[in-house]
């Protein structure tokens, strides 16, 4: 770079150019490039200004603070003018360097303001008039078509300056403007508790807007508003025990189209009665979980083009004019009367985070014959989406795509797991002689394995596609390493976050669940931390947290909540509330989203402590009991997981006390968690570190969550090595043990340990899995055996609840990356850096060579930060990469500084490198940004 700094990646509210912010202080973030070491920001200036002539003008009309002091890049909040719906801001940045140069001016980049006040909306909720009675027969599946609106319009004759589509759904939607889909976005506008908030999605749609005549449409399908959800079907849930209509009977559309010209003027056009709307069109059934039914031969040819005869369309209706009914609503908790109508949303508001989008295409890898018409495609990687079907042949013909996970031992696709999610697609051609393309767009599914039924002569195998399908949260981890086990672990880690990170955290992406568990959620966040930027993605699932906070205080045990399981809570499930937003505040260091969440997480914690007996949790008589779950044979008792529970979130919420300025909270949180700690050493401890409860997962816990004194902690770990060797050297542990206990044995002496158990090919490892074929993180560790199929190593295992796509037990991603990688943050946000690689000791692994070399990466906000290791020989070589304007303290493994050398050199002759002392038998050195090689020589 000829410029020492160079000012990057502009965003706003994590977002690139977001079109629509309902913020009034929106946080803008920037990243700072360098290629000299040790280079950092010392000073910025922001220009904002309303139109990009002035900003090209060096004119910043709404905000032009000046010169100010400092190196902030992320969160600085907008402090300019007041601004209002719609409007346009326009920004840039410059910054000085170390020795107060200042760079170039950065690119422009923008965001608008979206409709702030509900007077800002002149549409009107629009449905079409629905005459039939609520679903009430759970043993017929009832599959209502999508539905397409229209409506045309007259555009001026003058210039367009922007155009912008504001649209939203009860349902999900796809909205179209002069023969063109508006957006390659699916799903919109996602999923939330409808009665509190929906959200709108904003289309900058200039360019599709014509002089003259116009026509604006969208189709709009039942989405998780009206579909099946969940496992409502399976266990009777919902109006009538159907799992379908939970939150009403008949989705709406608004959608409001503002077309503003060169002289001033805007012309709106917004859904209202005079809409029309069909149910006759291709989309006979568009359903999550039971699948697309598209029929070609139902198209509406320029049904969203100017001049279409949609005389034959009904007319829409304003929402409420269906009235509503009274029925049955069953769940967890009982049967309640309720009305099923429609309700107006209390708050509409912008999207606030990455949209689901197609992001991979997978060919098909192997095409089976399975009879005459019938194929087996194997695309060859566990993901969640769709498949893009070509085809030719006569119209009418009917082709059928199942899905599934895993295919049985004589070629059966697997479907057990899916119990009542049907997950079929079915395709019926028009007759085009040129071929035919199929994409589904109102459904996705779980899979690796396609079954073909009807395919009109040979299925080649560019016929069928994988379409990759997830929140478009940028990924930015790589890893890799010695064992090509561990390397595979690692990419089976990132397609299940990929699959199971649509619309909100999932717990699995195929079978009749796809919810928001939230000790699924706690235990991984920081994993997924690593491999995307999950900011904003967690910071608007944050929003239906604590919408579903129930009225005592606790967190239900998924989010969006839309109907009680069993108990309505568990410990550890809730505790996500808290966990959550800490992992976000420590890794992107956001305050904000703790500011929000701060009144929420307080009752959480005053209900924690009005149902604490003693400083202790107990077994809450209206909680479930999932505690360590998919333990093997190792029961931790739930008054013991909620104790540590409590104390993790208390100690979690005296940080953040701290970081909001909360000083007198922040001591009273610390006194609490001193009597738990006091309370649960009564209880549970022994003074030689013995626990009375003695399982795996009770000692990682309580190790983790700091409640065995320093005195003690050695013995405790030493006790926890002691069951796994006593074990054969196995896990025993479960979802809450796995997590924490790779990092407690690292910590505390026992590090080739925790380096066996992940190069372990054994059951329960992750390398079984692996080893038996698993391209993604299972829900069990024993999904499937070669000797049992899907019945567990046992051979007596219930198939049914058998995810091939779950995320918990990838938690141990963060070990790899903070330990065995040695990445970690000093302080939130990632601006000062901790690099502690811990290599496994040459010959400690008597089962596979002990890792010998790591290389990962991780691209953090503040740019990408690198950790490659090896041992050659005695020899360590370490190579460390950090971004400008971050610093770093780096951990090497000599026993004498006179062996530490960088790029050849004696560290004492090194500029910029500080060494500072040594701490748990390293040597630390201090170091700027920039790439340092370090290398330890052998005695």
């Amino acid at each position: 770079m000829a410029d020492p700094l160079v000012v990057t990646r502009l965003r706003c509210e994590y977002l690139e150019d977001p079109p629509a912010v309902d913020t009034q202080a929106p946080r803008l973030f920037w990243r700072v490039e360098s290629d000299e070491r040790g280079q950092r920001q010392t000073a910025y200036e922001i220009l904002v200004a309303s139109s990009r002539r002035w900003l090209d003008e060096n004119r910043g009309d709404l905000w032009s603070p000046g010169k100010i002091l400092g190196d902030q890049t992320t969160h600085v909040a907008y402090g300019g003018k007041p601004l209002a719906s719609r409007q346009r801001c326009y920004w840039k940045v410059r910054v000085w360097d170390r020795d107060d140069k200042p760079s170039p001016w950065s690119e422009t980049a923008s965001w608008s303001m979206g409709l702030l006040e509900p007077g800002d909306w002149q549409a009107e909720w629009i449905s079409f008039r629905d005459p039939t009675p609520l679903h009430a027969d759970p043993a017929r599946l009832h599959l209502p078509p999508a539905r397409h609106y229209r409506k045309e319009f007259q555009g001026g004759e003058k210039t367009v300056r922007r155009a912008t589509l504001h649209a939203s759904a009860l349902g999900i939607f796809e909205a179209h403007l002069n023969g063109h889909r508006v957006s390659e976005q699916f799903f919109s506008p996602g999923w939330t508790d409808y009665r509190r908030r929906v959200y709108y999605t904003t289309f900058d749609v200039t360019d599709l807007v014509r002089p003259g005549p116009n026509a604006l449409g969208a189709v709009v399908a039942d989405g998780w508003y009206a579909g099946y959800l969940g496992y409502g079907l399976l266990v009777g849930y919902g109006p009538h025990r159907t799992g379908r209509d939970t939150y009403g009977k008949t989705p709406a559309l608004l959608a409001q189209l503002e077309i503003e010209y060169d002289d001033g003027s805007v012309q709106v056009v917004g859904t209202d009665a005079t809409w029309k709307v069909t149910g006759e069109g291709p989309y006979r059934e568009a359903d999550f979980l039971m699948g697309e039914h598209y029929d070609a031969t139902r198209e509406l040819p320029g049904w969203d083009q100017p001049r279409f005869d949609d005389t034959a369309w009904e007319n829409a209706i304003r929402a409420g004019e269906n009235g509503s009914v009274r029925a049955p609503f069953h769940d967890g908790g009982g049967v309640r009367e309720q009305e099923f109508g429609f309700v107006r949303p209390a708050r509409v508001e912008a999207y606030p985070a990455p949209p689901v989008r197609f992001t991979q295409e997978l060919p098909a890898r192997t095409i089976t014959a399975r009879g005459e018409g019938v194929y087996m495609v194997d695309l060859g990687q566990n993901f969640a989406g769709v498949v893009r079907l070509k085809v030719r042949g006569p119209a009418g013909t009917r082709v059928q795509l199942r899905f599934g996970e895993m295919l049985h031992p004589d070629g059966r696709l697997m479907t057990e797991n899916l119990r009542k999610a049907r997950a079929t697609d079915t395709y019926v051609l028009r007759g085009d002689p040129q071929g035919e393309v199929y994409v589904p767009r109102f459904t996705f599914h779980g899979f690796q394995f396609v079954e073909v039924t009807g395919y009109p002569g040979v299925l080649e195998r560019d016929a069928l596609t994988g379409i990759v399908l997830h929140s478009d949260t940028r990924l930015t981890s790589s890893f890799m390493c010695s064992d090509p086990m561990v390397n595979q672990l690692f990419q089976n880690i990132v397609w299940t976050q990929r699959a199971n990170f649509l619309e909100l955290p999932t717990d699995c992406p195929q079978r009749d669940e796809r919810f928001g568990w939230m000790g699924d959620a706690q235990i991984y966040a920081r994993t997924a931390t690593y491999n995307a930027n999950v900011a904003a993605f967690f910071t608007k699932w944050l929003r239906e947290v604590e919408e579903a906070q129930l009225p005592g205080g606790a967190y239900p045990d998924y989010c969006p909540w839309p109907f009680q399981h069993g108990q309505a809570f568990a410990p550890a499930w809730t505790d996500a509330g808290i966990i959550v937003p800490w992992t976000v505040w420590q890794v992107y260091g956001d305050t904000r989203v703790l500011e929000r969440q701060w009144d929420s997480m307080t009752r959480f914690l005053e209900w924690r402590q009005a149902n604490a007996r003693g400083f202790l949790g107990i077994q809450h008589p209206e909680a479930n009991t999932w505690g360590d779950w998919l333990n093997l044979d190792e029961t931790t008792p739930i008054e013991y997981v909620d104790s540590v529970y409590f104390a993790l979130t208390t100690r979690l919420m005296g940080d953040m006390a701290d970081a909001l300025g909360r000083r007198n909270e922040a001591v009273a949180y610390r006194a609490l968690l001193d009597n738990i700690r006091s309370a649960f050493a009564a209880k549970y401890l022994g003074p030689d570190g013995a626990l009375t409860v003695d399982t795996q997962s009770a000692y990682a816990m309580a190790l983790d969550a700091g409640l065995i004194p320093e005195r003690l902690r050695q013995a405790a770990a030493e006790r926890l090595a002691q069951k796994i060797r006593t074990n054969d050297n196995r896990m025993a542990t479960g979802f809450l043990g796995t997590r924490p206990l790779l990092p407690v044995l690292s910590a505390h002496g026992q590090h080739d340990l925790a380096a066996r158990l992940l190069q372990s090919r054994r059951f329960p490892s992750w390398g079984y899995e692996v080893e038996n074929g698993a391209t993604t993180i299972w829900e069990r560790w024993d999904s499937f055996t070669r000797e049992h199929g899907f019945n567990g190593i046992a051979g007596n295992q219930n198939a049914a609840m058998n995810s091939f796509s779950h995320y918990a037990f990838g938690a141990v991603c963060e070990w790899m990356f903070r330990t065995l990688a040695g990445i970690d943050t000093a302080t939130p946000g990632f601006r000062q850096l901790h690099f502690r690689p811990m290599p496994p000791t040459p010959g400690s692994n008597p089962e596979h060579p002990a890792i010998s070399w790591v290389r990962a990466r991780y691209d953090s906000l503040a740019g990408p930060i690198a950790s490659h290791w090896r041992l050659d020989g005695g020899r360590f070589e370490y190579e460390v990469s950090l971004p400008a304007n971050t610093t770093a303290t780096v951990h090497l493994p000599a026993s004498d500084a006179a062996r530490i050398t960088e790029g050849g050199r004696p560290l004492r002759k090194v500029k910029g490198a500080r060494l500072v002392g040594r701490e748990n038998g390293r040597w630390v050195v201090e170091v700027g940004s920039g790439t340092w090689r370090f290398a330890v020589t052998p005695p």
